[in-house]
């Protein structure tokens, strides 16, 4: 009888567990796909209920036309310094960032009494800033991205950036944004309930200036750890021999 070979046994075996792995994923995989609804066969083009979203806030950048219906010589276009004010030939330093044109009008109107008996004054925003958000971490091509219109969500953010890596904790990504009096804080993402369908709704929309931070896996710093600090200095020999056909005595 022949010798069987160590490294066909081991071949087999490996070739064997990778089947059955392959296949436990697969059939996890269409469990999940099983539980989602059918996609409709002809999307419907609409953003969404106008009534339920929420008003605009002014943001750095936009530009304002202040309008006053009984003294048309004192209409003009103001822009939204990086300090959040606008200033006008007649109020000066007006807070503008985060009010909506209604209260910036209410509150022009109370630095324009004192010139005018009635000051009727509307604020309309002539045109948007951009809107800036930021992917950094284990992604393809981390970096800013701009959009016109509707701030990006966490998934779509992900994929301008080019998905996210092997290396990347998908369980630990997290947004950096910045809160009242301009401080810093994090805020979990469910990232992985996001592409497996299971929680959707966790596809948040970003903030103007966010940051999406995807960071890397423990098994990847560890590997990273090992390839900078210890395997160039310590060059170990992780080989083997073996011989294939028994020695005759």
């Amino acid at each position: 009888m022949a010798p069987t070979e160590p490294g066909a046994i081991m071949g087999t075996n490996g070739i064997k567990l990778f089947s059955v792995l392959a296949t436990l994923v697969l059939a996890g995989c269409a469990q999940r796909q099983a539980n989602l609804p059918p996609a409709p066969q002809v999307a419907t083009p609409v953003a969404g209920n106008a009534a339920t979203l929420p008003g605009y806030k002014v943001q750095v950048g936009d530009m304002l036309y202040v309008r006053l219906y009984l003294n048309p010589e004192l209409n003009e276009e103001v822009v939204v310094r990086p300090d959040g004010m606008i200033s006008t030939a007649v109020a000066e330093d007006v807070l503008a960032y985060n009010r909506s044109p209604s209260e910036i009008s209410a509150a022009l109107r109370e630095k324009y009494r004192p010139l005018l008996s009635d000051p009727q004054i509307t604020v309309i925003v002539h045109s948007f800033a951009p809107n800036r958000v930021y992917v950094a971490g284990e992604v393809g091509t981390p970096g800013e991205f701009i959009t016109v219109g509707p701030n990006l969500t966490v998934s779509q953010a992900i994929a301008r950036a080019g998905g996210v890596k092997l290396s990347a904790s998908r369980d630990n990504i997290f947004i950096l944004r910045r809160g009242e009096s301009d401080k810093p804080e994090a805020l979990a993402v469910d990232y992985m309930g996001v592409i497996s369908g299971k929680n959707p709704a966790a596809d948040v929309r970003l903030a103007q200036y966010d940051v999406i931070y995807v960071p890397r896996t423990g098994v990847y710093e560890a590997y990273t750890f090992w390839n900078q600090f210890v395997q160039q200095f310590v060059p170990f020999n992780w080989g083997f021999t073996y011989n294939i056909n028994p020695s005759n005595n």
